[in-house]
């Protein structure tokens, strides 16, 4: 990997710098996006018209989280954006290029590593994934699913509106590289609350939820951004629990797997608070 100082010398660093540099490729072809990530997990991910705005709007969502994380993005950073970034402590910075005055900026940063890629890969690539286990290794097929709007089948007696339909897609996007149980909730092209990692699915919407909330606090908003989002399940609600959590922080659509043996219930439930939910037919399961 091209790089334009020296490489994170930390395995949690370079682990993360992977996982940063393969959710920005989900958005390679997109609008410039900004993707922050702190133990593996992102903590704020943003499409704009332009990086500085991305990266403000990505560390909104979670801007404790955000303090010592590895950034991405899927375009060529400017001054501008490398000036924001560097305003809090940032491990690693990964682009696919950064212009001069960009790199002067980062350069004035001791302990910050800023790697360049060239490109970024193609995230519907082939592959296989590894994980060591004692006495030995367990192999799978990457996750490289992804999925298109023509591919969503809508379960409830309410359709999604376009914004609804973009914004469950860009979330579900980033559940993706959210470990298991992972929920996410996006407004506008913005993730506004991410839980990740916990033992249920209830306590992970409960967790983004409140992150939301205190986002809100923080930045003087008169209500979460979670009120009128849509919330992406990487799998299946196996109770109505988790979207009923959703439904009391303000999620307007909903898009999940599906497949669940008590989807009508779920189904149910959310007709009974009037969302639109999606079903996509392929669960993402990151551990």
């Amino acid at each position: 990997m091209p790089r334009s100082n020296s490489p994170p010398s930390s395995y949690n660093n370079l682990n993360d710098a992977n996982a940063a540099i393969e959710l920005a490729a989900e958005f390679r072809d997109g609008p410039p996006t900004v993707v922050i990530v702190k133990h593996a997990n992102p903590c704020g991910v943003a499409t704009r018209d332009n990086l500085l705005d991305a990266w403000k709007e990505a560390l909104a969502c979670d801007s404790v989280s955000a303090f010592g994380g590895i950034i991405a993005t899927n375009r060529r950073l400017d001054a501008a954006t490398a000036e924001a970034i560097t305003d809090i402590f940032t491990e690693v910075v990964v682009a696919p290029d950064a212009d001069d005055d960009a790199k002067t900026v980062f350069a004035r940063k001791k302990n910050l590593r800023l790697l360049l890629t060239g490109t970024l890969p193609d995230p519907a690539r082939g592959g296989t994934s590894l994980a060591l286990i004692a006495g030995g290794l367990l192999v799978q097929d990457r996750d490289n699913g992804i999925i298109t709007r023509d591919q969503l089948k809508c379960v409830t007696k309410r359709q999604p509106t376009e914004q609804e339909v973009r914004d469950c897609l860009f979330a579900w996007t980033v559940a993706k590289h959210v470990k298991s149980n992972a929920i996410v909730y996006a407004k506008h092209g913005v993730t506004v609350g991410i839980g990740a990692g916990q033992m249920n699915r209830r306590d992970s919407a409960r967790i983004a939820a409140a992150k939301a909330r205190e986002a809100a606090e923080t930045h003087g908003w008169a209500e979460p951004r979670t009120v009128g989002s849509a919330v992406a399940s990487d799998a299946f609600f196996p109770f109505a629990d988790g979207l009923l959590a959703a439904v009391e922080a303000g999620a307007t659509a909903v898009i999940q797997p599906g497949g669940s043996i008590r989807d009508d219930e779920v189904i149910a439930a959310a007709d009974e608070a009037n969302l639109a939910m999606l079903f996509t037919g392929m669960r993402h399961f990151r551990h």
